[in-house]
């Protein structure tokens, strides 16, 4: 199937899928690898870059590129391999001030791979786009998220998936009850 921008949102934003944002399971993801994938890996080669025209293209190309591949390639390298094509996305909707276009209810999909990005920078335009929007409930996991980075350079818990030896410091952490998990 091809899907349109209005199919990605549509999907994204309603129940049941809304319920299960940060907290999926293996049934959800499954209908996402089942529904999406192909339209992942249109987007992954480039095939829907004239969607980065509108406000809610950039969105959805957030949501298939950033969101979609931590469901469907869970616990995988590939879960992660387009977060740097949707980093580019958020910034390129940034530059066109499409995030001033997006209501604040889904405006936090659009900023989120930059909250997801090992980049320090990327990081602390996260906290100024959350910081712009006043979504205090993203900011504060943005903050979290930066502080993770500026710590160890990058997300311990992706060691495993990325196939990186992590250093006694991170094990250290990923051991302890403040460790973040993903």
């Amino acid at each position: 199937m091809s899907h349109t921008i209005k199919n990605i949102l549509d999907f994204w934003f309603t129940k049941p899928i809304s319920d299960h944002w940060f907290n999926s399971a293996p049934e959800i993801d499954q209908q996402m690898t089942d529904n999406y994938v192909a339209t992942w890996e249109s987007a992954k080669a480039g095939e829907l870059d004239d969607w980065k025209s509108s406000a809610d293209g950039c969105l959805a190309l957030c949501i298939l590129l950033d969101q979609l591949p931590l469901n469907m390639f869970r616990n995988s390298a590939k879960s992660f391999s387009t977060e740097q094509q949707s980093v580019k996305i958020v910034k390129h909707a940034l530059e066109k001030g499409f995030d001033d276009e997006i209501n604040n209810d889904r405006v936090a999909f659009l900023y989120m791979p930059l909250m997801h990005s090992e980049n320090i920078d990327d990081q602390n335009l996260a906290i100024k786009c959350f910081e712009k929007a006043k979504l205090e409930g993203n900011l504060r996991f943005a903050r979290h998220h930066r502080t993770i980075v500026e710590k160890f350079g990058r997300f311990p818990h992706r060691n495993k998936a990325l196939g990186r030896i992590s250093s006694d410091a991170e094990i250290e952490y990923l051991n302890s009850d403040a460790a973040f998990t993903g």
